[in-house]
């Protein structure tokens, strides 16, 4: 034993002689010699075209939200490289997958892929450029909070004269987004303001009217819910206490009922100490089929057309401005979730009704300010007639849960929430459709 470790020793005082002593820079550059980089504009192909890719950001949380972001990619991991070794494993089974590797710098991403190359993983490329060459090239980017300085995820932006829209983000809620994941829209009209949905938390209603009141001197006179969702619902009593009447459908006032304390318990697990002062509240005005609120020489139609994405789904049409704010009636930009008491079926037959509306500016539930029915129509009802004809497909030849879980929609794969959903929506429609004839 005595003559191994002075044997290790003279090895040792012999390395460092030889002036191979370890370093950081030394390690990195061993690293760079053993991996593969790719380049801005093959990694746009890569994104583009390979639907089983996977983009790891090895940068901490903290850099991430200071820095502006992440490449967005259908699916994009925040590892730090600390932690790669030990989360890899279960976040990237099949070593096969094409992974790329960034950071800030051509070093820790460089380290990262040498780490993932020995571990096994056959697939791996670093993208030497980082997330500052991808930034400065101006190229899609997946943003934690755009608003820094307020609760809301995104400051609103003027759709059309006096009418306004604050984009939430198209992922799930988060501390950092403040719950703030759908779109907070709001008509400023001569007789007062109208807002569409509550919005998650007391506080984040606060910085909505905030923001409201830098555009108008008029009161917010009415609050219309999409629906009974956390997002939709929670701020509420923020707006009562402005002397806002609080609007919802029948269906989505029973659902605030039953299950609204469970949505509220839920919310600091989301928001953690941003869900303060939020209560659980009810709304002041409950209608069957349709409130006409009559806006200084002006009405704006508060509708509910039938079944679809959450109990009590309404939509916000202004016809004097052709503006037409769907709420959960309509996706794009994100995947659609379907729930235990989502209708596809119904939603499908709702969506007609809908696109009968002859509407110059379109607000979805989710994403972009503005967009038509032609995109609207391909990522809400094409979506869910598909899912349903293959269920249906594999209900007729005998077929189980498990095919449905496997149903091919990589035709949707470049959506948000994707990898959070399909497999979830393909399940919950065969649970649902396996029923519908008895």
């Amino acid at each position: 034993m005595r003559t191994s470790w002075l044997a290790l020793a003279l090895f040792a005082a012999a390395t460092v002689a030889q002036g191979d002593e370890i370093t950081a820079d030394s390690l990195v550059e061993d690293a760079r010699a053993e991996v593969t980089d790719i380049d801005q504009e093959a990694l746009r192909e890569l994104i583009a075209n390979e639907p089983d890719h996977v983009l790891i950001d090895v940068r901490s949380h903290q850099e991430i939200e200071l820095g502006g972001g992440q490449i967005r990619s259908h699916l994009t991991l925040n590892i730090p490289r600390g932690e790669l070794e030990f989360r890899i494993p279960g976040a990237v089974s099949d070593k096969d997958t094409p992974i790329v590797v960034y950071s800030d710098e051509n070093r820790r991403s460089a380290l990262a892929a040498q780490t993932l190359q020995r571990m096994g993983y056959t697939n791996v490329h670093n993208y030497a450029g980082g997330f500052p060459e991808w930034k400065e090239a101006e190229l899609p980017l997946y943003v934690l909070d755009k608003a820094l300085d307020s609760f809301l995820y995104d400051m609103p932006q003027e759709v059309t004269d006096g009418v306004w829209s604050a984009i939430g983000a198209t992922q799930p809620s988060t501390y950092e987004n403040s719950g703030h994941n759908n779109n907070l829209s709001f008509i400023i009209t001569d007789d007062g303001v109208v807002v569409m949905n509550a919005g998650d938390n007391y506080l984040l209603a606060q910085s909505l009217h905030q923001e409201i009141k830098k555009r108008t001197d008029q009161p917010v006179k009415y609050v219309v819910l999409e629906n009974a969702q956390g997002h939709a619902m929670l701020g509420m009593t923020y707006w009562q206490e402005q002397g806002a009447t609080v609007i919802a459908h029948e269906d989505a006032a029973r659902e605030i009922e039953q299950n609204g304390q469970r949505s509220l318990e839920g919310a600091p697990n989301r928001t953690r100490d941003k869900a303060f002062l939020t209560e659980l509240g009810t709304p002041d005005k409950i209608f069957e089929d349709r409130v006409d609120l009559d806006m200084g020489g002006e009405t704006i139609e508060v509708l509910y057309l039938g079944p679809a994405h959450a109990p009590g789904d309404i939509a916000l049409w202004a016809p004097d401005r052709k503006t037409l704010i769907t709420g959960d009636l309509a996706f794009h930009e994100r995947m659609l979730p379907i729930f235990e008491y989502t209708d596809t079926a119904g939603w499908i037959e709702t969506w007609d009704k809908l696109e009968a509306i002859e509407a110059d500016y379109i607000i979805p539930g989710h994403g972009g300010p503005v967009t038509d029915f032609e995109q609207l129509r391909k990522y809400t009802r094409d979506y869910l007639v598909f899912l349903r004809e293959e269920v249906q497909e594999i209900l007729d030849t005998g077929g189980t849960l498990n095919d449905a879980y496997n149903i091919d929609q990589s035709a949707y794969r470049h959506l948000d929430t994707y990898d959070e959903l399909h497999r979830q929506n393909a399940g919950r429609v065969f649970r649902t459709m396996e029923f519908e004839d008895f």
